[in-house]
């Protein structure tokens, strides 16, 4: 049985994924069709949200700490990063030669209140949702969110299959998502928060001793590693899917509708799995999985084709989407979760700012074929780390338990 805040959590992420997926999905078409943007201003639509998130992430702790109360800070922050979908719809209008600049300048602003309610709802959830229910209602929850991103995005792609070069879709398309916005700001609202004593709450920037800790010093290490290698690559996706595939808006939702649908059926699986094994041991598997993924799509050009393979995709990255965040959880000591959920996104979006740039660095000088094919390659060796992690976690136990 759900409780209240599990619910509204639920319909929250609803109006929110819708949001993004309307948004997110077809960035990059609508700079390269619509802007004229060229690769590298591609490459910046994955690298300047990051770039702005490392350097707004501990401002945003520091404030998060001092707050008795956080739900109201982090619905001000979604407004006012969908209000900013209003400069958006006024780009096109803009000297062609400043278009795409100017649309990857209103991304950034966007991702300064985006930050700080990316770190208030990790930290916010994470007090509301009790340990033991904590794998069950983040499964229920991802897959449920799933189907309605898949079925929204469905609909736009089908609704602007013919759209693909028509400003005027892209901007209704962005008031859509403002619309949603103002949901996601309702439904935050009517979460019921518990009133931290000013006592109680930190006023500290930092507590360096979470890097003292031996399970959150590991999982920075292999979730950091991992999350270079996947994030390198998307970039390189959207310019394959774009200008190698030629694939339309209607094939970019298909791409990421053939993912969700698999992500929907397959969230109860890890977590079936992770209960029965353990999150570290799963992200192994997972990561394996989505190493082959770069290497399978550069075989061919064919939508179909490439359909299926984002289908693959989406059979690993709902695992992938799943354990990171409970292993994060699981590995963040209740007493400093907030230090060490801000740490990993500090330390995160340095990674997300960097791989996209290096990953448009090595398409240049190697090409596609070569740079997807390392890209692969250093994927398997995230997947190592995570087996090495689950081997040292072990031991790490056992030592403790005969020490004890």
């Amino acid at each position: 049985m759900r409780t209240y805040n599990e619910k509204i959590s639920i319909y929250h992420g609803m109006v929110s994924i819708i949001a993004i997926n309307l948004a997110g999905n077809f960035y990059p078409i609508f700079a390269i069709s619509i802007l004229g943007a060229t690769n590298y201003q591609v490459g910046l639509i994955s690298s300047l949200p990051p770039l702005i998130a490392l350097i707004m992430t501990i401002p945003a702790a520091i404030l998060l700490n001092r707050l008795e109360t956080q739900k109201k800070t982090v619905a001000m922050s979604v407004l006012a990063a969908r209000l900013l979908f209003l400069l958006l719809i006024g780009v096109v209008y803009l000297p062609t030669p400043y278009q795409a600049w100017a649309f990857l300048l209103i991304i950034a602003l966007m991702n300064i209140p985006a930050t700080l309610s990316n770190i208030g709802w990790q930290t916010l959830i994470s007090g509301m949702i009790k340990d033991e229910r904590r794998g069950a209602f983040f499964s229920d929850r991802n897959r449920l969110l799933t189907i309605v991103g898949m079925i929204s995005t469905l609909v736009i792609g089908i609704i602007m299959k013919n759209q693909t070069t028509n400003a005027t879709a892209y901007q209704w398309l962005f008031f859509i998502v403002l619309l949603f916005g103002l949901g996601e700001v309702y439904f935050l609202m009517k979460h019921k928060e518990k009133t931290q004593s000013s006592a109680s709450t930190k006023k500290t920037s930092m507590n360096w001793s979470i890097f003292k800790d031996h399970g959150y010093k590991w999982y920075l290490l292999a979730a950091l590693c991992f999350n270079f290698t996947w994030q390198m690559s998307w970039g390189i996706f959207n310019i394959y899917h774009v200008r190698i595939a030629e694939a339309t808006i209607l094939w970019i939702s298909i791409f990421s509708v053939a993912s969700q649908l698999v992500q929907i059926f397959t969230f109860p699986l890890w977590k079936k799995w992770a209960e029965a094994k353990s999150n570290t041991l799963m992200l192994v598997w997972a990561a394996l999985g989505m190493a082959l993924v770069p290497f399978l799509t550069v075989l061919s050009t064919n939508l179909f084709y490439l359909t299926g393979v984002q289908a693959l995709s989406g059979f690993f990255i709902s695992g992938v989407v799943l354990l990171l965040f409970n292993l994060l959880l699981e590995q963040s000591p209740a007493e400093t979760r907030t230090y060490c959920i801000t740490s990993y996104n500090v330390l995160l979006s340095f990674v997300a700012f960097i791989a996209p740039q290096i990953g448009i660095l090595l398409l240049e000088g190697l090409g596609i074929q070569k740079s997807m094919e390392l890209n692969s390659i250093m994927r398997f060796g995230s997947a190592f780390v995570f087996l090495l992690m689950y081997s040292q976690t072990k031991k790490y136990k056992k030592a403790f338990l005969v020490e004890n």
